[in-house]
């Protein structure tokens, strides 16, 4: 009696493990294992780092931009060159300030500088956040606007330069670059400096637009 009565007991305690270690769950099951191999955390991470990639060039890119752009507008503000002779009534001198679109110029590049260093801080947070939407879509905008002023204050000054360089005959526009080199020389670097702010603008914005078409 007694050797069947223990041998019931171990029976029951064996029968009841069994149905604990049934119940638990299994380490190496599948289905309850992250799968580090799943194709779309691997695409995600891929797109992530693709954005993340993207927000640094950005950030390196609109960096360069702005000291583009302080050396246009610098530049053309400090141009100025006074001739070593002059008469009685007379002084020869040349400024930016003589010409009013050498004075847009100056006001219009000093716009986009301010703009660029506040929009560095968004470039960072695209850095941080690389699936963010609106600071891009901001970036974009704005970048857009900037690209349009810089533009308009580079082409028309570079008209201005170009005369001044060659003159024009038909509208009794007389070449004044031979007497005033340095002045021709300042105000033709900062207008090539522009024209570089708007190639690292227009990238910027196409660069903006690929992580926007991959969110």
């Amino acid at each position: 009696m007694d050797k069947s009565e223990s041998t019931k007991i171990e029976m029951g305690e064996s029968s009841k493990l069994e149905r604990k270690l049934g119940k638990a769950p299994l380490l190496g099951s599948p289905s309850n294992a992250i799968s580090s191999s799943d194709p779309k955390v691997a695409n995600n991470k891929k797109v992530g780092n693709y954005k993340k990639g993207i927000s640094i060039f950005d950030l390196i890119l609109r960096i360069a931009s702005v000291a583009t752009s302080i050396g246009a507008a610098v530049g053309m503000a400090t141009a100025g060159e006074t001739l070593p002779f002059f008469t009685q009534f007379f002084q020869f001198e040349a400024g930016y300030d003589d010409l009013p679109t050498f004075t847009f110029f100056v006001i219009a590049m000093s716009i986009v500088v301010a703009y660029l260093v506040l929009s560095i801080p968004f470039s960072i947070v695209c850095i941080a956040r690389s699936y963010v939407v609106v600071p891009r879509l901001l970036l974009i905008i704005f970048d857009t606007a900037m690209i349009t002023l810089t533009t308009s204050a580079a082409g028309a000054s570079a008209a201005i330069v170009y005369l001044a360089h060659n003159g024009n005959e038909d509208a009794n526009w007389l070449a004044f670059c031979n007497q005033f080199g340095d002045f021709c020389q300042t105000t033709s670097a900062a207008v090539v400096a522009a024209f570089i702010t708007i190639v690292l603008l227009l990238i910027l914005i196409v660069l903006s637009a690929i992580a926007l078409k991959r969110h």
